[in-house]
């Protein structure tokens, strides 16, 4: 047993550095070729991506041990149970508590709030994107029972965004198109996953593979709406509102990107606890509902608790590392590449590093495990990461692209809405939910923080960019462009498919 267990371990932590390979590739390739200077700590940085590697083999098994069965148990129980009311509740109650308490749409909001003087409060804006959030699963939730298609959702959603980005002050839009990007944490995604899964799974004519998917695309979708009315009623009642000024937005912006250079034992500790309340919400409405509800107690549960303690453990490794070894030189590269105003550089380092971080998302890799699970073989769980890393990096190359030049960013993701609508009505039925959900698990624990750089420190650095309308929104285009590529991927693997079979019946 515990011989089996080493040899799975050693697998993961094969896979999670060659997850990792594009990253330091990356990084040494801007740090020698084109800073062309070496970080004067890379001991320190060569043991955070150890770390990060680490932390990224025990929360895969931790998934595996423990997030993906209760999810799937408790979809089935709810199912048996046959109480809609609670089902909603239970998917109103995890939507929203967990993303009241995710880290990145903090930092998002308190940011938020900085660059607008105030005008934009911190606070509402989380309940805001937490209530959206809760809505969205209950309605996912609410989709699988009833069977509906997926797309008549999204779609009717995707026209609703553009419909009132026209009525929507310029200062909200970046920020409501990323607040759909950081709302689903690493934890979070999972979990949702399995009781998507879970929940087709056990009801009769429903397909896990069509069905058990989308529920992510939901909670990245409402934000959009929700935070944009929320902005038409704040710029309504506060009009004459003083502006931000610079040296506030400034202050922000150092404040975001600012990373630590030395580490006292009071703050590793501290990264712990911060990862302890990440997932403390997330069990509570699990325990509560499993017992006060369902009234039944947690089968295997004490494999179910090793596989929680691996996921907080391997989730604190990861950021740990990340905070060690990538943020502190991606960030740094991220600034001098905006302050050598040369915009192929920072084109190239926009599309490399969006490619390299989505491979190592830990969000991405639960989905594409399920993905292939459930599709029984027909969705390659490598193929389809690459597919979305190749969708980020366009993404967020074209978003770096939006701000130099100064376009307003819904053009731009009008624009991809319609090739997401057009292409749904091509893509083969398995892989239109999976798509959607691509889009809300690219940027996470990872992407977020090196993104924010990029977009703030390009919005800071050209003339006439206001941070606070041109420096958000590349989270929002990462979100975007993926839906688009995995379309194709799908698109493209039925067709040759489809070309094979009459090969085989001409033979």
């Amino acid at each position: 047993m515990v011989a089996a267990s080493v040899r799975i371990f050693l697998s993961d932590l094969k896979n999670s550095f060659r997850d990792l390979l594009p990253i330091v590739a990356v990084v040494l390739f801007f740090q020698a070729g084109v800073v062309r200077q070496m970080p004067e700590n890379l001991a320190s940085i060569a043991i955070g991506l150890l770390i990060v590697a680490v932390g990224l083999a025990l929360f895969i098994r931790g998934l595996e041990l423990g997030i993906f069965p209760i999810g799937e148990n408790l979809a089935i129980d709810f199912a048996k149970k046959g109480s809609l009311f609670w089902l909603l509740l239970f998917a109103f109650t995890i939507g929203f508590s967990t993303t009241v308490a995710e880290p990145a749409l903090i930092a998002i909001a308190d940011k938020a709030a900085a660059i607008s003087d105030g005008r934009i409060d911190a606070f509402f804006l989380r309940m805001t994107v937490a209530f959206s959030v809760g809505f969205a699963i209950a309605l996912g939730v609410f989709r699988i029972l009833t069977g509906h298609p997926i797309h008549y959702y999204i779609i009717t959603g995707y026209i609703l965004v553009v419909a009132i980005t026209f009525f929507a002050p310029k200062e909200i839009i970046g920020l409501a198109y990323d607040s759909g990007g950081v709302t689903t944490s690493t934890v979070t995604v999972p979990l949702v996953a399995a009781l998507g899964i879970g929940l087709a799974s056990s009801i009769k004519g429903r397909n896990p593979a069509i069905d058990g998917f989308g529920l992510i695309a939901f909670a990245s979708l409402t934000p959009m709406i929700f935070v944009q009315l929320y902005g038409i009623a704040v710029y309504a009642i506060a009009p004459e509102s003083a502006a931000a000024s610079f040296a506030v937005m400034e202050e922000a912006i150092r404040e975001t990107v600012q990373s630590k250079e030395r580490f006292e034992p009071w703050d590793i500790l501290w990264d712990l606890v911060a990862v302890i309340k990440d997932v403390a919400p997330i069990l509570l409405v699990i325990f509560f509902f499993q017992y006060a509800v369902i009234k039944k107690a947690v089968a295997h549960l004490h494999r179910i608790a090793v596989g929680i303690v691996l996921v907080i453990l391997g989730l604190y490794a990861f950021i740990l590392g990340l905070e060690m070894g990538l943020f502190p030189i991606g960030e740094t590269i991220a600034f001098q590449l905006t302050a050598t105003k040369n915009d192929l550089l920072i084109y190239l380092f926009g599309f490399l590093i969006g490619f390299s971080t989505t491979m190592a998302e830990p969000a991405l890799l639960a989905i594409a495990i399920k993905a292939q699970e459930v599709s029984e073989g027909r969705i390659n769980q490598a193929v389809l990461r690459i597919a979305v890393a190749i969708g980020v990096a366009i993404g967020i190359a074209l978003g770096a692209y939006r701000i130099v030049v100064g376009d307003p960013i819904h053009y731009y993701i009008i624009a991809g809405y319609i090739l997401v609508i057009v292409m749904t009505y091509f893509a083969p039925r398995y892989i239109i939910p999976i798509a959607y959900d691509s889009g809300g698990v690219t940027t996470s624990t990872v992407t977020v923080p090196l993104v924010a750089a990029l977009g703030l420190g390009l919005a800071e650095n050209i003339d006439g960019r206001n941070p606070l309308i041109d420096g958000f929104g590349l989270i929002a285009f990462a979100s975007l462009f993926p839906m688009i590529t995995v379309m194709g991927y799908g698109t493209y693997a039925h067709f040759i498919a489809g070309q094979t079979k009459q090969k085989e019946k001409a033979v």
